[in-house]
């Protein structure tokens, strides 16, 4: 049973995690929005928008990040065979891009916190596209888990479905955008 609340603590921080993630570069293409606004606007936009980078960074994405971690390889020492099955190397695997992900929105985050008002120097279309990246990440890994019996058997059914569901995201979100300045 203790490893079952584990797991069940394990899945709420990840859901907390990953909902600062998604906000947190969505609050990034909404810092670059305020290129084109004319001061006090966007200065006072700026500025709030750094506040709550910093707030979204030091109160939800930490905490849920390594209280996530800290079950995560709990789940591991009560059950260490997890290391022995290739489903789980799998999720790893994710879970490298992730951190590639979580250190990339670190950086981002500290240089908003420097730029005192200033212009990202990021290009608007390339937040805006690394903002799908933690979605394909989560996709991965929900499906690595839930799927784990089959991933050595049907290893490339499942790649083929991942790569028409990442394209279906990116089909509805351009669709949904179409028209949007």
């Amino acid at each position: 049973m203790l490893y079952l609340i584990i797991k069940a603590i394990h899945i709420i921080f990840m859901v907390s995690y990953f909902a600062g993630i998604f906000y947190l570069v969505r609050i990034f293409v909404y810092y670059k929005d305020t290129d084109t606004f004319e001061n006090p606007k966007q200065n006072i936009l700026r500025h709030q928008y750094a506040f709550m980078t910093k707030r979204l960074w030091n109160i939800i994405i930490i905490p849920a990040g390594i209280i996530m971690l800290i079950s995560g390889i709990t789940m591991i020492g009560l059950n260490p065979s997890l290391m022995k099955m290739p489903w789980f190397h799998l999720k790893l695997t994710f879970l490298l891009g992730l951190l590639a992900y979580h250190i990339w929105s670190w950086k981002k985050t500290k240089s908003l916190q420097l730029l005192d008002g200033q212009s990202l120097d990021t290009a608007n279309i390339k937040l805006r596209q690394f903002n799908e990246i933690a979605t394909f990440i989560l996709f991965g890994v929900v499906f690595t888990v839930i799927l784990k019996s089959y991933i050595i058997d049907y290893w490339w059914q499942l790649l083929v479905g991942f790569i028409v569901i990442i394209m279906l995201i990116m089909a509805t979100v351009k669709l949904v955008n179409k028209g949007k300045k």
